[in-house]
């Protein structure tokens, strides 16, 4: 939208989520709006936002129910911010949490709002079931007749076994197959052992469990339905048990585990987005700003092994535009989907020939002691929506206690896309 005002920095200025937990463990009774308003509730509470008009509230989940058609707006209302605040569904796989806050950051930096919450959140506990394709069909050519004697016809075709109900599938359209189904083509592509795999998700588990216990997390969570921690994080795992793990995927000549793969998980996160002004006229520090974001999307179809791999794109285009090289941080935070999705673009963005595979110039080396000091996906889970935000929280809580220095994001999503963003204090 067109301006003359000069743009405005935007900042995170606070963070909360509920616990993140294993599928099918505490949260089977919680739905998308019992857990985004928990995450938000508790934001409020540690911000003092009561009955605060903010600009708006962005987000929205990746599996949701037919009635969940107004999400964001619905949770707003169900909390104690003055409900003159807007909101609005913003959905983009698991880029989700991350384009929420980038949408919410373009707004103040524009001048039309002067804060707003970014957030997400997914159930894959408590999913919506539809009835097959068959029962459907007969079911609308019902409602669709005249007589009772038409509907009675049409209702004798519905066979027994139409009355068994049907999940939604997490499988790409274009190719039938499952994220862990394409990362699969990625391991043996790019050549990643079973071994580099768990070895790199052994230290997930390890980082997060050190991260917790000297406390990082005790002011970015809000304890939900009696659970205070994430449940996903495993402190006795070893490189022994995950060697004993079966392929979950690729039954047969497989890489990928349960143990290298980012779990099924429920959970809401937010953030508290802000001007300067803002902050500082509710006594709220700057955490980081938001100082530059790229998306980038990739063909998939016919390169099944390009899935999740959209990032090497966006990474060389944000860098370009912000005159830095990837060297240039102090943190690095990569979307654990996948242990060998992140040991993939890791090895592309090293390698000069891999790289030109793709048409970009190589990137260089990262310092694996930067990546991921806290554990990511792996050891916290992944609900789809929510962890956009917990990322960008991480990044900004590293850079708020450092007191200076910069953060690169990056996140993988279904679909062939990927996010890239600079956080800068």
């Amino acid at each position: 939208m067109p301006t003359n005002k000069p743009l405005r920095r935007a900042a995170i200025v606070g963070y909360n989520r509920i616990p993140f937990a294993r599928n099918n463990t505490a949260y089977t009774t919680a739905n998308n709006r019992d857990m985004m308003t928990a995450a938000l509730n508790g934001l409020i509470d540690r911000y003092n936002l009561q009955g605060k008009e903010l600009g708006e509230v962005a987000g929205g989940a990746v599996i949701k129910h037919s009635w969940e058609i107004n999400l964001m707006r619905e949770c707003v209302l169900q909390t104690s911010l003055d409900p003159k605040t807007p909101a609005c569904d913003i959905q983009q796989a698991c880029n989700t949490g991350i384009e929420s806050a980038v949408y919410i950051a373009n707004k103040i930096a524009l001048g039309q709002i002067d804060c707003g919450i970014a957030g997400g959140v997914d159930s894959t506990s408590n999913v919506p079931l539809e009835f097959n394709e068959h029962i459907r069909k007969i079911l609308l050519s019902v409602r669709r007749s005249k007589g009772t004697f038409d509907k009675i016809k049409q209702l004798a075709k519905i066979r027994f076994s139409d009355f068994a109900p049907v999940a939604p599938e997490n499988l790409e359209p274009g190719t039938g197959l499952s994220m862990g189904g394409h990362t699969e083509y990625t391991a043996k592509y790019y050549k990643i052992s079973r071994e580099e795999q768990d070895n790199y998700a052994l230290h997930s588990h390890q980082k997060m469990a050190a991260a917790t216990d000297r406390g990082f997390f005790n002011d970015m969570l809000s304890p939900y339905l009696g659970l205070e921690q994430d449940n996903n994080m495993r402190r006795d795992t070893s490189i022994e048990k995950l060697a004993k793990l079966k392929p979950a995927f690729d039954k047969e000549n497989g890489s990928l585990t349960a143990g290298n793969s980012s779990p099924l998980t429920d959970g809401a996160s937010c953030l508290l987005i802000a001007s300067e002004e803002w902050a500082l006229q509710n006594n709220l520090p700057i955490l980081a700003y938001i100082s530059h974001a790229e998306m980038g999307a990739i063909e998939y179809v016919k390169n099944k092994q390009n899935l999740l791999l959209a990032p090497v794109y966006a990474a060389p285009k944000m860098l370009e535009k912000a005159g830095l090289t990837l060297q240039d941080f102090d943190f690095y935070e990569i979307h654990e989907a996948f242990a060998a999705q992140v040991l993939a673009i890791l090895k592309i963005w090293e390698s000069p020939e891999l790289s030109k595979e793709f048409g970009v110039e190589a990137l260089g080396k990262i310092d694996p002691a930067k990546l991921n000091v806290n554990g990511s996906s792996l050891a916290t889970g992944h609900p789809f929506a929510a962890t956009g935000g917990r990322v960008l929280a991480t990044m900004a809580k590293l850079l708020h206690e450092k007191g200076s220095g910069r953060g690169f994001v990056s996140v993988c999503a279904a679909g062939g896309q990927g996010m890239t963003v600079i956080l800068e204090k």
